[in-house]
């Protein structure tokens, strides 16, 4: 197998387990900045690190018609990179992209070279080549990188190794990941949240409770009286539950009822001062008919 076509992987998943979950590429289609139409290139690479540019939807070639990032700029071999987000420290991932040589080299130069790289010290940088030099598009499509990642959002980097011909670099495009997520861990600060963890333990309140727990160990859990040793018969709890089941009990007792006329009376006082100056003349429906009062 040639290099070109091999596929890199550093620290794989388990045997039989697949990257699924899709992890966010920034630009990951090169799209910014857009190159004007009457442009080959733009200088600048948008989300990512790079001192050179991207090449046109029309220079690239791209099967899907996307823009790509090169790795040739002023004459010179350059890299790219950025930081996956949303990774956490732990996850396995699975980067994916297309490399072209692009149509400044022809048969006569050597294939375009680059690395793949991504922090830690496991992760073996993947080394790749494009497809032929032609003159003119010859797209390898969907390299992949495996790797664990040895820090949250972890910085990947492409960077060209030419040497024959290195102004004319390698074009990448279409980067795209998928990630298995770690497991999380333990809440933090668990064993603080006991109030007789650590040096607090010898606390008398803790040495108490703790020689409690020691006795009842020790009761069969049958023995009712071994428990009251310990922890009391809880006078003190049942005498405040019979204390507010005779306030329920009182409650209840209190009546309630009254005559509706005796209460209706005490509201009567404001609509008979509003229409107390209304005579019988004065409106179609008696006053007297208005209200209760």
């Amino acid at each position: 197998m040639t290099l070109g076509g091999a596929i890199a992987v550093a620290a794989p998943a388990p045997a039989g387990a697949e990257d699924t979950e899709p992890a966010v590429v920034v630009n990951g289609t090169f799209s910014a900045p857009t190159v004007p139409a009457e442009k080959t290139f733009s200088a600048g690479v948008e989300g990512w690190t790079s001192t050179g540019g991207v090449a046109s939807a029309t220079r690239a070639a791209h099967p899907q018609g996307f823009q790509a990032a090169t790795l040739g700029w002023n004459g010179g071999g350059i890299s790219i990179g950025t930081r996956l987000r949303g990774v956490r420290k732990g996850a396995t991932v699975t980067l994916s992209w297309d490399d072209n040589p692009d149509v400044c080299v022809t048969s006569g130069n050597a294939k375009r070279a680059y690395t793949m790289t991504v922090a830690g010290d496991t992760n073996t940088p993947g080394r790749f080549t494009t497809n032929n030099p032609t003159g003119k598009a010859n797209w390898f499509l969907g390299r992949t990188y495996s790797f664990t990642a040895a820090e949250d959002s972890p910085q990947i980097t492409f960077a060209s190794t030419d040497t024959d011909k290195p102004s004319c670099g390698a074009l990448i495009t279409n980067v795209a990941a998928k990630q298995t997520a770690p497991p999380l861990g333990p809440p933090q600060g668990t064993a603080s949240s006991d109030p007789c963890a650590g040096e607090a333990a010898s606390n008398p309140q803790c040495k108490d409770v703790a020689d409690n727990k020691n006795q009842i160990s020790k009761c069969p859990p049958t023995d009712r009286d071994c428990l009251a040793g310990v922890a009391g018969k809880g006078e003190k709890e049942n005498a405040g539950i019979d204390k507010e089941t005779q306030a329920v009990e009182d409650f209840g007792k209190v009546p309630r009822d009254q005559d509706p006329n005796t209460a209706a009376a005490g509201l009567c006082a404001l609509p008979n001062a509003l229409t107390a100056d209304v005579q019988p003349g004065d409106a179609v429906v008696p006053p007297s008919d208005w209200w209760f009062c």
